[in-house]
């Protein structure tokens, strides 16, 4: 697996498929709302997304869930984007959906040749995908990697005047095997190791994980019912950068 420097984005190159997560396509319709104007994001994302199939060769997208902002429902900007959207990137590129908790009515407006998968995730070869809310299948305990989302993992940076800066990080981590055995019913499992992907749509806050937090406040139930061991779990910068296992740069 590879992260793709300065995108929230992986690719994998044993199933040559391009990896990204929570593009929350319609933000703006409720940033407007607020009275807030933002120009629209999706052709950005687009045109983004293009260029990370042409720079990695991909010849499969995997978009990890909340393709869509508005929920419970689903407003004008996202009937009308969406379809536009994934109907421009499918025909360069093969595209398979996760469902996440904001995709509510997305089956009803999807072009008919993109494969969209429940939320308990899908797996293919030894990678399971998975958004984030919900308990991944019993299928993807098999896997030697889990790639979710849903968190929007961020650090917060402050200075020595008290200015504080957010940026996006990945976490990698590892899902205790004796607690999915014992919730699963199973005898063995996969390597298991986790990757939590930043949110593609840089219009997001996230959760400032150096910021000491309840599991409680984390997103997902692997999180919140701390089948992730956070503290060893490992923080990059999407330049790459390695800050350290979190439990060293927590305050």
């Amino acid at each position: 697996m590879k992260f793709i420097k300065n995108f929230p984005a992986l690719f994998i190159p044993e199933i040559k498929s391009l990896v990204v997560a929570d593009l929350h396509i319609g933000i703006e319709y409720e940033l407007y709302k607020s009275g807030i104007k933002i120009p629209n994001q999706v052709k950005d994302m687009e045109k983004n997304i293009n260029n990370l199939i042409k720079q990695t060769k991909a010849k499969r997208l995997i978009i990890l869930g909340d393709i869509k902002h508005d929920v419970p429902g689903i407003s004008v900007q996202e009937m009308r984007e969406i379809p536009e959207f994934l109907k421009i990137i499918s025909k360069k590129i093969r595209v398979e959906i996760c469902l996440g908790n904001h995709d509510t009515y997305l089956k009803e407006i999807l072009p008919e040749n993109i494969k969209l998968h429940g939320a308990k995730g899908f797996k293919i070869k030894n990678y399971g995908f998975n958004h984030g809310h919900a308990w991944p299948s019993k299928e993807l305990m098999t896997c030697n990697y889990l790639i979710i989302s849903h968190t929007h993992p961020t650090i917060q940076f402050i200075d020595k005047f008290g200015y504080r800066i957010v940026e996006p990080v990945w976490i990698k981590g590892k899902i205790d095997q004796e607690k999915i055995k014992e919730k699963y019913k199973v005898k063995k499992t996969g390597k298991l190791e986790v990757i939590i992907m930043p949110a593609f749509n840089n219009l997001l806050g996230g959760t400032p994980i150096n910021i000491k937090t309840t599991s409680d406040e984390l997103l997902g139930p692997l999180l919140k019912n701390n089948f992730v061991n956070m503290n060893e779990s490992e923080i990059y910068l999407l330049d790459g950068t390695y800050l350290g296992k979190l439990k060293n740069i927590v305050h």
